[in-house]
């Protein structure tokens, strides 16, 4: 008597993994804000850390140009951004570093989905690239790395994770977005993709609330946490979210 057909195996949820780039792959916030709130202050507003982190975590600095020029009476000029990139940049060169766990979370998605990862960040080019060369992370990316300044909206539109999903050939459904602040998740919901939070226990100013409001269905304590759910022998039943 022969026996039954095995049951066929449930698809994996996922197919692809986008990645958010400051805050998820390198710890470049706290630099990035504290340039900003230092070149502010000198045009005559001053912030706490905190209210800084609060006002432009997860947004470009162009799309808040309204309110720095209320608080500040001076326009928002070219040559004041060129400057600020300046300076951040070469903070940026001096004291980056990768989240720790970031590099093996990297190695897993791209082993588990044959290379089918991106990196989709609210930042300029220049800044994501000469992040992930400094960290070692770009060959892993390769092209796949895309900018919310060349979106026709960047975050908390959707437009720079679907860009991704395409050039990916990956329905947005099929994607896991990895993110760090409510605008970021805010956009991979509305791009129609799974979104999974990082967010430190050890950071005094991030809190895992606001991100699961935002539509976070899992919120992960360390980078560690990922390169292990997708290294995990029975990997599939564990992407269900």
């Amino acid at each position: 008597m022969s026996s039954a057909p095995p049951a066929p195996r449930p698809p994996a949820r996922f197919e692809a993994v986008l990645f958010d780039c400051d805050g998820v792959l390198v710890d470049s916030e706290p630099i990035t804000l504290g340039v900003l709130r230092h070149m502010l202050a000198e045009r005559g507003w001053a912030m706490s850390e905190a209210e800084c982190r609060a006002r432009f975590l997860g947004v470009t600095v162009r799309s808040q140009r309204t309110v720095i020029e209320q608080h500040t009476g001076q326009p928002l000029t070219e040559a004041w951004m060129q400057a600020f990139y300046a300076r951040r940049n070469a903070e940026l060169a001096a004291r980056l570093q990768v989240v720790p766990g970031a590099r093996e979370a990297v190695h897993a998605a791209h082993a588990r989905t044959g290379g089918r990862i991106a990196c989709a960040s609210g930042a300029d080019r220049q800044k994501v690239q000469m992040q992930l060369a400094q960290t070692g992370l770009a060959p892993l990316f390769g092209p796949a790395v895309f900018s919310g300044h060349e979106m026709p909206a960047s975050k908390p539109a959707p437009d720079v994770y679907l860009a991704a999903a395409r050039h990916l050939r990956v329905s947005p459904g099929r994607c896991l977005v990895v993110e760090d602040t409510v605008p970021g998740i805010t956009a991979g919901v509305a791009a129609g993709c799974t979104v999974w939070a990082y967010c430190p226990p050890d950071d005094p100013h991030a809190s895992p609330h606001p991100l699961r409001a935002a539509g976070a269905s899992r919120v992960l304590a360390h980078m560690g946490e990922l390169a292990e759910l997708l290294q995990a022998r029975r990997a599939p039943p564990l992407f269900l979210s």
